[in-house]
């Protein structure tokens, strides 16, 4: 059984404990890149990245379509085009666990229902905070909100920028990665797809 260490051994504002043996794996990573982790500077640094990647993963511990289920139906017979665009967001690749930076675009046609807006970007973070492949992400924002609040039509459009490509690999910075997801009208009318496209600036 891994020994914790407790509030005031490892911080004197009383964060939560993190398990030594979390704190040791994160010591032979810095050993293995190059420095020592008994340093001064490297103190503490176990304990504050393990709970920054609790932070960055928080989603693990949340169902994103919770927050979808309280709607409203009293809408004046509203029935065009709901767009909550330039969503920051933040996740980290699954494959080297390095940044995803982006903004999403999240739109829906109600049919006789809609959520409170601050929702769309819960489901969002809720999914990012995990460790993701963009195309994943952008499949799992439409399809949730596609599920629980069975509209007419979807689109979601992801643009992030990955660390994995700008600052490791081919290191080519300024580049933009981006995906989209079309269900119901959006995906089966062009007429419908290039309107939410315009709104949403693309």
């Amino acid at each position: 059984m891994s020994s914790l260490v407790g509030p005031d051994e490892d911080d004197p504002h009383g964060k939560p404990p993190v398990p030594e043996e979390i704190q040791d794996a994160i010591r032979t990573l810095i050993r293995w890149a190059g420095d020592d982790p008994s340093r001064e500077g490297l103190l503490d640094t176990p304990a504050r990245v393990a709970r920054a990647w609790k932070e960055y993963c928080q989603g693990y511990d949340e169902d994103p379509a919770y927050h979808l289920r309280r709607v409203f139906e009293e809408v004046g017979g509203y029935n065009e085009i709901v767009l909550l665009k330039d969503v920051p967001f933040q996740s980290h690749c699954e494959h080297h666990m390095a940044p995803i930076i982006g903004k999403a675009a999240i739109a829906y046609m109600p049919n006789d229902r809609v959520v409170g807006i601050s929702k769309l970007a819960r489901v969002l973070h809720g999914f990012a905070r995990r460790l993701q492949v963009q195309e994943r992400l952008t499949a799992e924002v439409a399809d949730c909100i596609w599920l629980h609040l069975q509209p007419k039509g979807v689109a979601v459009v992801i643009e992030a920028s990955h660390s994995c490509m700008t600052a490791r690999g081919v290191r080519t910075p300024g580049v933009a990665m981006t995906t989209s997801r079309m269900m119901g009208t959006f995906l089966k009318d062009p007429r419908s797809r290039e309107e939410v496209l315009k709104l949403m600036g693309y």
